[in-house]
C-alpha cells in the first residue's frame, strides 16, 4: 500500500463548499427521499403542493396538470402568480430567487400565506436543480414574465413579456433530469391517486390532468364539493365495504388559525383504515393529530358505552383497536407553523394539535350518539365484537405459547435456520410446499440463508380477525420465525431476519400463495415492507436446453430468445413448480446472490395498496373480477 493511501491529504483546501443548489443534485435523498420512481413523482407534488397553498390563500380555483409527449410535466394554476419585481435583498428578480435559492418563500411569516404545506422553502428550487430544463411562466399584476433553467441554472434571462392579456397564475414545465433518477417515466395513476386525495382535502378546488404522451389523450377532471365526507364515500367504495350506519360523520372545529376536519364511516369490514393530512400533506407515519383522533375515538365509546348499559360492570373498557375495527376515517388538519419531521412531511409534531383534536373529535362524536342512538348501537356492538375476538385471541397466543408455538425461545420444528446473527445479512425463504423446501435447504448458503417450508394453506386475513391468525399453521411458524410479533405486540427491532424472501412456484397457484402472504404482512406487520424487508423470488418458467447446452427463460418471450439463441431444434420444458428442480438448478437460478433476481415489496401509495388488497382478498367477486379482466396477461397459441 502506497504512502499517499495510507495517509491521504486533508488540509484547509479538502472542505468543500457548495454554492447554489449544488448540494441539491449532489445529494437528492436528503430533499426529495429517493431518486426512484417515488422521488421522482415528488417533483409534481411540489409544484402542485404551491398551487394548493395559493388555493388555501383564497386565490387558487383550478389547477391543471399535463403529462408532455417529450417527458416533461407542465402545472398551471390560476392563483396570483409570483411577484414580479426584484427582490430587494438578493438584488435578482423574486422569480428567480424562488426557484434558485433553498429556504426562500413567502412562507416564514410573512403575510404572503397563514397556512401552508410547503413550509420549508425548498420545493420550487430542489424541482430546478434536479430537472434537466426548466420553463416559467408568470402572470401577476396584469403582467406576463418568463424565464428558463438548465440544472438549476439560468438559461434564457428573466424577462417581463408584456400584458398578460388578463391571465393570471404560474405556469411550471419542467423535464426530470435523467442523470439524477433512476428512472423519468412518470405512472399516471400514481399521480392521480395523490392529486385525487388534494381535490378530495380542498372541497370545490377543480384538479385536471391531461396525458398527452400516448396515441390516445387520457384526462380526469377531479372537483369535490363534498370535501373529507366525499372522500370517506369513496374509501369505502374502493374497499367494496358495506356501510354499517347510513351517514358519514363530520367532524370540524376551529381555534385561531387552526382547522381541524374529521370523517368517518364505519363499514362490515375487519380492517382499520385512516388516512392524516396535515396542510394538505400525507402524514403517512401519523403524529400528534393522529394520536389525538385515536385517543378521543376510544375515550367517547368508552363514555357511552358505559353511560347506555352497552359495557356491563363486568366488562373491560374497550381499546383502541376494539374501537378501529372497520372504520374509514380522514383526518385533516391546517396550521401555522406545522412542525413536521422532514422536508417529505411523513409525521406531524406539534403538540398542542393532539389536545385540539382529541377535544373537539369527543365532544361531536358523543353528540352524534346521543342524537343517532341506532346508529351508535351498531358502531358499538361492532366493537364490542371486536372486543371478543380480541380476548380470544390473546387466549390463542398464550395457548399457542404453553405449546412453545411463539415461545420467544422456540423455532417452528420445520425452520432451517442459518448461523449468521446479523439481521442485515440473513435471509429467511418462505417457500411453498415440502418438496422446493427440501430442495432449498439442501442448495442453500446455510451461513446467511434460512429456510421455511410452509404448512397446509394459507389464511386470507383479510376476511378474518386476529384470533384466527394464531391457530393457522401456515401463519404461526412465520411469525414465530421472524420474531418480531404481530398486532400490539410487533416489535421490528426484534426482527431476525434482514430480508424475507417469498419463494412461491411461477404458476397461478403460486401468484395466489404470494397474495395471500403479502396480505398477511400489509395487514398484520406493515412496517416489514415500508422499511424494504419483503422480497418475492423469481424463478424461472422454463428450462431451454439443447445437448448439454442450457438457458433459464422467465417470461414466453424469453424462452423465445433463448430458443432461438441455441438453435431451432433446441427444446423447452416448462416447470411445474419449484420442487421439479434439483438443488443446483434451485440455487442457480433462484437464490444464488450473485445470479438470482429478487424483487422488493414497496408501498409508494398506500391508498392505492389498501384498494387493491380489498378487491383481490375481500368478499365482493364482481370487483375482483373486473380487476382480473382488466389486468389479466392472456396467452396466445404459440407453435413451437
Amino acid at each position: 500500500m502506497s504512502e499517499e493511501i495510507k495517509n491521504p491529504v486533508y488540509d484547509d483546501n479538502q472542505i468543500q463548499v457548495l454554492e447554489g443548489l449544488e448540494a441539491v443534485r449532489k445529494r437528492p435523498g436528503m430533499y426529495i427521499g429517493t431518486t426512484s420512481e417515488g422521488g421522482l413523482h415528488h417533483l409534481i407534488y411540489e409544484i402542485v403542493d404551491n398551487a394548493i397553498d395559493e388555493a388555501m390563500a383564497g386565490a387558487c380555483s383550478t389547477i391543471d396538470v399535463t403529462f408532455m409527449p417529450d417527458g416533461s410535466v407542465a402545472v398551471q394554476d390560476d392563483g396570483r402568480g409570483v411577484p414580479g419585481g426584484m427582490h430587494q435583498k438578493m438584488g435578482i428578480p423574486t422569480l428567480e430567487v424562488v426557484f434558485t435559492v433553498l429556504h426562500a418563500g413567502g412562507k416564514f411569516g410573512g403575510s404572503g400565506y397563514k397556512i401552508s404545506g410547503g413550509l420549508h422553502g425548498v420545493g420550487a428550487s430542489v424541482v430546478n436543480a434536479l430537472s434537466e430544463w426548466v420553463e416559467l411562466e408568470n402572470c401577476t399584476d396584469g403582467q406576463r414574465y418568463t424565464e428558463r433553467f438548465v440544472r438549476g441554472k439560468v438559461d434564457v434571462p428573466f424577462k417581463c413579456e408584456g400584458d398578460a392579456g388578463g391571465k393570471h397564475g404560474l405556469y411550471v414545465r419542467f423535464k426530470p433530469d435523467a442523470e439524477i433518477f433512476e428512472t423519468v417515466h412518470f405512472n399516471y395513476e400514481t399521480v392521480l391517486n395523490r392529486m385525487r386525495e388534494q381535490a378530495f382535502l380542498n372541497a370545490g378546488v377543480r384538479i385536471r390532468l391531461h396525458d398527452l404522451r400516448g396515441e390516445e389523450i387520457v384526462e380526469d377532471d377531479l372537483c369535490y364539493e363534498g370535501g373529507l365526507k366525499s372522500f370517506v364515500e369513496y374509501l369505502n367504495a374502493t374497499k367494496h365495504a358495506d356501510a354499517i350506519h347510513p351517514d358519514v360523520i363530520y367532524v370540524k372545529g376551529e381555534k385561531g388559525d387552526m382547522t381541524a376536519e374529521v370523517s368517518l364511516q364505519y363499514n362490515d369490514s375487519y380492517t382499520e383504515t385512516i388516512y392524516t393530512f396535515a396542510n394538505n400533506m400525507a402524514t403517512v407515519e401519523g403524529g400528534t393529530h393522529d394520536a389525538g383522533f385515536k385517543s378521543a375515538l376510544t375515550k367517547a365509546f368508552n363514555d357511552y358505552g358505559r353511560k347506555k348499559g352497552i359495557l356491563k360492570s363486568s366488562d373491560d373498557n374497550f381499546k383502541g383497536e376494539d374501537v378501529r375495527e372497520g372504520i374509514c376515517a380522514v383526518v385533516s388538519v391546517k396550521l401555522p407553523d406545522a412542525q413536521f419531521e422532514s422536508q417529505t412531511k411523513a409525521k406531524l409534531g406539534n403538540s398542542e394539535v393532539r389536545t385540539f383534536v382529541d377535544s373537539i373529535v369527543k365532544q361531536k362524536l358523543e353528540e352524534y350518539f346521543d342524537e343517532n342512538p341506532a346508529a351508535a348501537k351498531t358502531i358499538l356492538e361492532k366493537s364490542l365484537e371486536a372486543a371478543r375476538a380480541r380476548e380470544a385471541a390473546r387466549k390463542a397466543r398464550e395457548q399457542t405459547r404453553r405449546k412453545s408455538v411463539l415461545g420467544s425461545s422456540s423455532l417452528p420444528g420445520k425452520l432451517a435456520d442459518c448461523h449468521e446473527r446479523n439481521v442485515e445479512l440473513t435471509e429467511l425463504y418462505l417457500v411453498e410446499g415440502d418438496s422446493a423446501g427440501g430442495s432449498a435447504k439442501d442448495c442453500r448458503d446455510s451461513r446467511f440463508q434460512a429456510i421455511l417450508p410452509l404448512r397446509g394453506k394459507v389464511l386470507n386475513v383479510e376476511k378474518t380477525r386476529l384470533d384466527k391468525v394464531y391457530s393457522n399453521p401456515s401463519l404461526t411458524p412465520i411469525i414465530q420465525a421472524l420474531g418480531c410479533g404481530i398486532g400490539d405486540e410487533f416489535d421490528i427491532s426484534k426482527l431476525r431476519y434482514g430480508k424475507i424472501v417469498i419463494m412461491a412456484d411461477a404458476d397461478v397457484d403460486g401468484s395466489h400463495i404470494r397474495i395471500l402472504l403479502l396480505t398477511f404482512f400489509f395487514r398484520h406487520m406493515k412496517k416489514l415492507i415500508e422499511d424494504g424487508h419483503i422480497f418475492l423470488a423469481q424463478p424461472p418458467l422454463y428450462k431451454v436446453y439443447k445437448g448439454k447446452n442450457q438457458l433459464y427463460a422467465f417470461s414466453d418471450e424469453e424462452r423465445d430468445e433463448c430458443i432461438a439463441k441455441l438453435g431451432g431444434n433446441a427444446e423447452a420444458e416448462r416447470y411445474k413448480g419449484l420442487g421439479e428442480m434439483d438443488p443446483d438448478q434451485l440455487w442457480e437460478t433462484t437464490m444464488d446472490p450473485e445470479r438470482r433476481t429478487i424483487l422488493k415489496v414497496t408501498i409508494e401509495d398506500a391508498l392505492a395498496c389498501d384498494e387493491t388488497f380489498s378487491v383481490l382478498m375481500g368478499d365482493k367477486v364482481e370487483p375482483r373480477r373486473a380487476f382480473i379482466e382488466a389486468n389479466a396477461k392472456f396467452a396466445t397459441n404459440l407453435d413451437i
